[in-house]
């Protein structure tokens, strides 16, 4: 075959691939392969190194659409310690959670590119500085496009996060699980605390106030007006006791409403769920949200314009089963399902 011929036939070969690039993808997804958890049949579960659902860990957030990433910090925990653990633990309980989301048809991994990055750095020995290095940990991973879901950690991180999510979206809408409303002033005079993050997030233009919604608030407080700030500011307060017996799906309709194709983000603290499900805690609170009723509020956010998550307030020591860090590990899967570029099959 002559030079000639050659280059014909590799000409014809590379018309032939692109052609098929186009028939089959259609897109610029072309010949992009997603990161998938390890299956159980490959390797058996209770081995390998702990990722968030086995999947890889890479260093950076390069060329991935959402990360998963730990802030072990608890330093502005108010009662019980230990949710420094969280991230390793919950990590450690994901490795059950498989490719697709079988109730709801999501599959994230067939979707995006998603990974651990595993750890954001930071000084756990001086809060402020912890925060300031939080916050420098997640613009630096959103500076790449990537969208983050954060294992906590206490409930202090929300805030520098929600200010690297400003600099990046302006400020967002906000689906706030909890048990408690979280907008205190300061604790013992230090206004940086597990306590106090979204009350600095709003004070400084991180939140869009008309667009938040806090549920599950429960519990005794310091006086009667204990919610009143929020709902000065915008925020919608659902308590836990006009939640008990019934589906949040109403509630959720009413929410997308709220949130309209604006910017949202979802933070999740464990204690928004009853202890009866999930003890391992650091200010549990009777009466709360059951497991379902959390499914409900997650994936109700389905087709909103989701830009990053937490879920946070897993405390290891007071989870002798390690059920709280298995249900965190199912919320998180959950989250990353309603996230936007997730396809779904009809189920």
């Amino acid at each position: 075959m002559s030079r000639l011929q050659l280059l014909k036939k590799f000409a014809q070969v590379v018309t032939l691939q692109v052609q098929q690039s186009r028939t089959f993808q259609g897109s610029a997804q072309c010949f992009r392969k997603f990161n998938a958890p390890l299956s159980g049949n490959d390797l058996a579960r209770p081995a390998g190194i702990a990722s968030m659902m086995r999947l890889p860990v890479q260093e950076t957030s390069e060329d991935l659409d959402v990360c998963f990433v730990g802030v072990p910090l608890d330093a502005g925990t108010s009662n019980r310690s230990g949710t420094r653990f969280g991230p390793r633990q919950i990590r450690s309980e994901s490795c059950i959670i498989r490719h697709v989301n079988n109730a709801t048809g999501a599959q994230p991994f067939d979707s995006i590119q998603v990974a651990d990055v595993g750890d954001v750095w930071m000084n756990i020995y001086n809060l402020p500085e912890a925060c300031k290095n939080i916050k420098d940990g997640f613009t630096k991973l959103m500076s790449t496009g990537c969208k983050t879901l954060a294992v906590g950690g206490d409930h202090t991180i929300t805030w520098p996060i929600l200010q690297a999510v400003k600099e990046k979206y302006g400020p967002v809408g906000l689906v706030h699980i909890d048990a408690h409303a979280d907008t205190n002033e300061g604790l013992l005079g230090a206004p940086v605390n597990h306590g106090a993050p979204f009350r600095h997030a709003a004070v400084e233009g991180c939140l869009d106030c008309k667009r938040v919604v806090q549920i599950g608030l429960r519990g005794t407080g310091y006086a009667i007006e204990d919610y009143e700030w929020g709902k000065k500011q915008g925020f919608r307060i659902v308590q836990a006791h006009e939640c008990w017996h019934k589906s949040l799906a109403p509630l959720m309709e009413e929410v997308r409403e709220m949130m309209r194709d604006g910017p949202v983000y979802i933070s999740f603290d464990i204690d928004g769920i009853d202890p009866a499900f999930a003890p391992g805690t650091g200010t549990p609170e009777i009466a709360g949200l059951t497991p379902i009723q959390a499914l409900e509020i997650i994936r109700g956010c389905r087709g909103l314009n989701i830009v990053g998550g937490d879920l946070v307030e897993v405390s290891p020591p007071y989870d002798t089963t390690g059920n709280t860090a298995l249900l965190a590990a199912n919320l998180l899967f959950e989250m990353l399902c309603v996230f936007p570029g997730v396809k779904y099959a009809d189920v």
